[in-house]
């Protein structure tokens, strides 16, 4: 899967629950966070998009110049067409992290993201606002969340 099908997905399960602000900016992040997490519980991609090391966060190009228009408004109902089905494990993470992360604003999402490894470690030694396409490793995504998980399993 594409993330630009994936994000269709998304914005539409947003809608379905409630969620009513996924902007482009917001959308990131969240494809960012159901990559982690289907690494992490089913040792496999989401998408195949590489995710980039933005300045505001991770971020997937295409899916950015899809939504661009948008600016930092939410994503409208009208602008998904063509929902296609996805893989049930990826579904299942969807509905985890709208549930867990879909209640934040994209500011908040962007600022929890520069605090965690993954989205640092792609930056390496850059300025803040300087512009960036370095990749984020999907290997350093697994590794980091999945000890995220170990120590809340543990109830660390």
């Amino acid at each position: 899967m594409d993330a630009i099908n994936l994000s269709k997905y998304i914005i539409k399960s947003g809608k379905e629950a409630g969620i009513n602000d996924i902007s482009n900016k917001k959308l990131q992040k969240l494809l960012y966070y159901v990559q982690a997490w289907t690494l992490v519980l089913y040792d496999k991609k989401a998408f195949n998009d590489e995710i980039e090391a933005w300045v505001h966060g991770p971020a997937i190009p295409d899916v950015y110049r899809q939504y661009k228009n948008f600016v930092f408004e939410a994503i409208p109902p009208e602008a998904i067409r063509d929902v296609k089905k996805i893989d049930e494990d990826v579904a299942a993470v969807v509905k985890d992290v709208l549930s867990v992360y879909g209640k934040y604003d994209a500011d908040y999402l962007e600022v929890l993201s520069h605090t965690e490894t993954p989205w640092r470690e792609a930056r390496g030694e850059k300025m803040p606002f300087e512009n960036s396409s370095d990749k984020i490793s999907t290997d350093t995504m697994k590794s980091y969340y999945g000890e995220k998980l170990k120590r809340a399993q543990k109830g660390a």
